[in-house]
């Protein structure tokens, strides 16, 4: 079954993609939760119209994922929390809390795009990230977590 992605699915595809899926996980997951639309012929045609259209946005897209990677290798990230005994966090450190402490440096990034290496993170130290921001450009950084 051939579907056309309307979201970028992790371990499918991006966006505006035409995809080779099994029956099931088309009809049952990808349209009814918005992610995917049913590739007819009439949806291919729309589809390659829009192709045609989005490839001049599409270089200008490509360009401001590049300097957002490059913002975030340059930046120091700090992710300030409340610590209890021996290095402990209350809680954990997820990318909700990322995406915040990003935003704060002046990079934007939707917290769906991040990926935490060993997550959770429940004691104080250094981690690694991966921050997918475009399907061309996907960017790996550090950040600290620190007590208050």
């Amino acid at each position: 079954m051939e579907v056309i992605l309307k979201k970028n699915v992790d371990n499918l595809g991006y966006e505006n993609e035409i995809v080779t899926v099994k029956p099931g996980y088309g009809r049952n997951f990808l349209i009814p939760q918005g992610y995917a639309i049913l590739a007819t012929k009439s949806a291919k045609k729309v589809h390659a119209e829009t192709i045609k259209q989005k490839s001049h946005k599409e270089s200008k897209i490509l360009l401001e994922a590049q300097e957002t990677a490059t913002k975030i290798e340059k930046t120091v990230i700090k992710i300030v929390t409340k610590v209890g005994e021996k290095g402990k966090i209350f809680g954990s450190i997820n990318t909700v809390q990322l995406s915040e402490a990003l935003k704060e440096e002046g990079v934007i990034v939707d917290r769906k795009s991040l990926k935490i290496k060993n997550e959770p993170i429940k004691e104080i130290g250094v981690y690694d990230a991966t921050a997918n921001l475009h399907k061309e450009v996907i960017s790996n950084f550090k950040f600290e977590v620190v007590g208050e």
